[in-house]
């Protein structure tokens, strides 16, 4: 053999660098697995990369593995990762980097009495067979297309998604199923259908999260390895916080935007309604789509204005919150629509009750100085906005920040206290709005960043906060607001984003729903770059 092999074990040799030639009398040698520790394009590319290198090794039935570590200092999370690979690769391994020394410190590495503790946990519970380069919690919109978007980038990544529901939603369009303008079934789709075909969909639950030994356990036992792990699942619908409301959901005259199921029975309610009163209520923040309540009550509206009842009808808006919409530079624009529905505006009023059968909604009520009082309010139609909240595993778990959502920089959406940790979606804490158009953004964020970070590079793609909330004020015309941290705008379009357009309702009825099915989940990002730092 032309290469210079140093047998460090029964297991183990090292070398320096090889090439894809090098791979016929690697395997004839009787290697069955290549460890590559020498970070792709390194010192101005001139090896081939590791994903060249993996598809001639299992033409081969060699198994390759790529853990990159730069020259220098390397940390202990590095030899760590190298002994689970010995010890879960077949038999006998090369190792190689530049010069086989970076292969060979991993292993002296590995033999330290902290490295071999932390490895022999992460052994006792999962091997090669459920150890994954990423691990996905989350099969929802970010939890999709960020695999999507990572196998683009390396398709020889072993990505599993854990997800345990069968269905797959648009939720974005449940607003317009109970406006009367969308079809619910188009909405929804088989998980299997949106699931990138080369990653592996573990269809189970997550129970909690055991980072120190890079674990996600699961409901059903099973504990599930990565080499760095996504955390996606989503924010939960707290229903059970208002008392009474899920004995009284779907029936009564109390419906929900929120639900895919109860979508529908909103605008049943809206076209049987002719006179009486209608409540539409939002919680404390954080909520996923902030504008989605008022938009709920503006769609109604116009429907009633159209069909000649909406002055037989009592229209109330109750927030929880101190303002209308969370950036001021919108207010205005929906102040028109709020006085031309002539709907009245409770602040501080906030859902904590509801008796279905005697149609009456309780609410606490904050004055200016923090009193509370409760008050009774009737209804003939009532939708609701639950409360919402960070997944119990995730709340519970080393990951979660005082809130409970996973706690990440704002700017790199990597975890600070495990590096090999990113979190997108609604279970994230950056302080951005809850919304698919800021998932879409974040998308690309942590594909790019998880990728440096798997090759010890330097992390260069920035999120701005981007989020956008298509506001629908009436069948027809939507405010698309566009904006990020701070409330700063951030259009797409140079137009004045503040004006009703119909362009924005074909966007938000076809164009979007189009886009997300047949372009976010499929790895494709158009106008979904972030800028760069200092841009």
């Amino acid at each position: 053999m032309s290469l210079t092999l140093t047998k460090l074990d029964e297991k183990l040799s090292v070398t320096g660098q090889i090439s894809i030639d090098d791979i016929d009398e690697i395997a004839n040698s009787g290697f069955k697995s290549i460890i590559c520790n020498r970070p792709d394009y390194e010192g101005g590319g001139d090896q081939p990369s590791s994903e060249e290198l993996e598809l001639v090794a299992k033409s081969f039935g060699i198994t390759f593995a790529y853990l990159p570590v730069r020259m220098g200092a390397i940390t202990d999370e590095r030899g760590v990762a190298f002994q689970e690979l010995i010890s879960d690769l077949p038999g006998p391994v090369l190792a190689f980097c530049g010069s086989g020394k970076r292969a060979t410190a991993l292993h002296e590495m590995s033999k330290s009495d902290e490295v071999l503790a932390e490895h022999q946990a992460v052994v006792a519970a999962c091997n090669w067979d459920n150890a994954f380069d990423v691990v996905v919690v989350g099969g929802g919109s970010a939890g999709i297309g960020v695999t999507a978007s990572l196998l683009k980038r390396r398709p020889a990544l072993r990505i599993a998604i854990i997800e345990p529901n069968d269905k797959h939603y648009y939720q974005p369009a449940w607003t317009l199923v109970g406006g009367g303008a969308y079809d619910a079934a188009d909405s929804v789709k088989e998980m299997s259908e949106v699931i990138p075909k080369n990653a592996v969909w573990i269809q189970a639950a997550a129970r909690d999260f055991g980072p120190k030994n890079n674990l996600v356990h699961l409901t059903d036992g099973r504990a599930i390895g990565y080499h760095q792990l996504i955390v996606c699942p989503g924010i939960r619908l707290a229903w059970e916080k208002i008392e009474g409301l899920e004995e009284t959901l779907g029936k009564n005259g109390v419906t929900s935007n929120y639900h895919f199921d109860l979508a529908p029975y909103t605008w049943s309610l809206v076209k049987e309604l002719k006179q009486g009163k209608a409540l539409f209520t939002q919680p404390p923040m954080p909520i996923k789509c902030a504008g989605a309540p008022q938009k709920a009550m503006y769609l109604s509206c116009d429907h009633w204005q159209r069909a000649g009842c909406l002055d037989q009808i009592d229209v109330e808006f109750d927030t929880a919150g101190a303002v209308l919409f969370g950036v001021a530079d919108f207010v205005p624009s929906l102040m028109e629509y709020v006085q031309r529905y002539d709907a009245r505006l409770a602040f501080n009023s906030n859902l904590v009750k509801v008796d279905g059968k005697k149609k009456i909604a309780y609410f606490e009520i904050k004055d200016s100085a923090g009193n509370i009082t409760q008050e009774e309010k009737p209804f003939d139609l009532l939708h609701v906005t639950p409360p919402q909240m960070a997944p119990d595993f995730l709340r519970n778990s080393p990951l979660a920040d005082a809130s409970g959502f996973c706690k990440v920089n704002e700017k790199t959406l990597q975890h600070p206290d495990y590096p090999n940790v990113f979190a997108l979606g609604d279970a994230s804490s950056s302080p951005n709005a809850k919304t698919a158009a800021a998932v879409r953004k974040q998308i690309v964020v942590v594909a790019e960043n998880l990728l440096a970070e798997k090759e010890d590079q330097t992390m260069t793609t920035i999120y701005d906060g981007y989020g956008a909330c298509p506001l629908t004020v009436e069948n027809g015309k939507v405010i698309l607001a566009e904006f990020g941290f701070g409330g700063k705008l951030l259009p797409t379009f140079p137009l004045n984003p503040t004006v009703p357009r119909k362009l924005a309702w074909f966007f938000k009825t076809t164009l979007f729903p189009w886009v997300y099915w047949n372009v976010m989940l499929k790895g494709k990002e158009w106008l979904a770059r972030p800028g760069k730092p200092g841009k």
